[in-house]
């Protein structure tokens, strides 16, 4: 038989998933349709990394290698519960992996966490990553900032802010990102962590980066690298810190220098409060903690105060639920068994799957999508008995039931003339590509 599967979600996990399939020993040839809100594929790797990692550029080079070897079919701008619904999946599929990922701010509840002037990581990298469904415009007013959280994310924000415009052009930022960060003001960009500089979320590859910007002074405090003894046993059993407390050292000796622009990470500081004055941010209050002797911290009773103009949580993702799929909303996650997706009882629901941040949640780094997606896979293909029977199977039907609602979804051949546009407006001033960011404009490119 030939198995008919639709993958909602075209980021990484979702083309991973497809490719794995498409590469498995198994017994029935496979047609894969690759659905996605976005008229562009990708997902994570176009709209939720920093511009100035060219090292993501590999990555989206192996995921175009897998959509353009043939036999998947990708329909972009496409909404799932509205454009398409689970009971039209099950008309014209065996079965459907769920790979949508985790695109909104976990919640911090902290007193002012609302004011105006605080902000979530996850918007502020959607709108310099250019996603379509963001305002263009960023209120960058701030001269002292305070980016909440110690991992990737953190990291990219607290870069992003206090790197000059200039030294992104030669990235795929979008025009109006590149306008408003060469007017921000910002002088100083302060990072809290609760947690000691032994204990941090984020790679060597990123702290390493903060190092490397132009005209901005790394500070880091003595107070914060007075190691307990599992610090000490962490730099000596973990070459990753190992490696992090090497980057570390040379800014503890540095002198203040003279740059326009400095980076400050704080450690063991637990954002307790922010203080607004006229409904705006205008303080980060924080209590001074220690080492537990267990691995964690605990409140030392100390409260300090940081004047700032706008601050930003980096302390994680959150999925989003899907109209008629069960969801963990403490978690952000569909409940599964190893991708195998469960109902509110814990029972298997039969043809549905999930794969990627959605099934697990957001850790792990784009790479590990991999071997989720092999274990869903697995599962997928040996479910084969209890898989759906789709009443209209055909290839045609899914376009024509698209068209027939008047759903403007873009394909792969739509894709490479986005692609093609995007590197063409970045020739005139020598830069790759410069990105598009309106969704109608999209459309027109690639529907052209």
């Amino acid at each position: 038989m030939k198995l008919r599967l639709a993958i909602v979600g075209a980021g990484p996990a979702g083309i991973y998933a497809a490719d794995i399939l498409q590469k498995h020993e198994r017994a029935f040839d496979v047609s894969i349709d690759l659905f996605d809100r976005l008229p562009a594929p990708y997902g994570l790797v176009r709209y939720g990394v920093a511009p100035d990692h060219p090292r993501i550029k590999g990555i989206i080079n192996a995921l175009r290698d897998v959509l353009d070897a043939g036999g998947i079919r990708v329909f972009g701008n496409v909404n799932f519960g509205t454009d398409i619904t689970l009971e039209d999946l099950k008309r014209h599929y065996h079965a459907v992996i769920f790979s949508t990922g985790a695109i909104r701010d976990a919640d911090l509840h902290i007193p002012g966490i609302d004011l105006d002037g605080s902000f979530g990581a996850a918007d502020f990298v959607s709108w310099y990553d250019g996603h379509p469904d963001v305002p263009r415009e960023w209120p960058l007013d701030a001269q002292e900032v305070a980016v909440i959280g110690n991992g990737n994310v953190a990291l990219d924000v607290a870069r992003m802010l206090a790197k000059h415009a200039d030294d992104l052009l030669s990235t795929e930022i979008p025009d109006n990102v590149y306008q408003a960060l060469k007017a921000s003001p910002v002088t100083d960009v302060h990072v809290f962590g609760r947690r000691g500089p032994m204990q941090v979320k984020f790679t060597p590859l990123e702290l390493r980066e903060l190092g490397e910007l132009n005209d901005v002074d790394m500070i880091v405090y003595d107070e914060d690298f007075d190691y307990d003894d599992a610090s000490k046993a962490a730099i000596e059993s973990n070459k990753q810190i190992f490696v992090i407390n090497k980057i570390f050292t040379p800014w503890r000796e540095a002198q203040s220098g003279s740059a326009s622009r400095r980076l400050h990470l704080h450690f063991f500081a637990n954002p307790i409060e922010i203080v607004g004055e006229g409904g705006k941010v205008s303080v980060f209050r924080y209590e001074r903690t220690e080492p537990d002797g267990a691995g964690g911290v605990r409140g030392t009773g100390e409260i300090r105060e940081l004047p700032i103009d706008a601050v930003y949580r980096a302390v994680g993702y959150h999925g989003t639920e899907l109209d008629g799929i069960p969801f963990d909303d403490r978690h952000g996650v569909i409940p599964n068994h190893e991708g195998q997706v469960m109902d509110d009882s814990n029972n298997i629901l039969p043809g549905v799957y999930a794969t990627g941040w959605i099934k697990r949640g957001p850790v792990g780094l784009i790479g590990h999508t991999k071997s989720d997606a092999m274990e869903t896979v697995a599962h997928l293909v040996k479910d084969q008995a209890s898989w759906w029977s789709p009443a209209e199977p055909s290839e045609d039907a899914v376009a024509a039931l698209l068209d027939s609602r008047n759903v403007r979804y873009t394909n792969l051949d739509g894709w490479h003339r986005l692609d093609e546009h995007e590197k063409s407006r970045g020739v005139p001033h020598g830069r790759e590509r410069i990105k598009v960011v309106d969704r109608e404009e999209m459309l027109s490119v690639s529907r052209d």
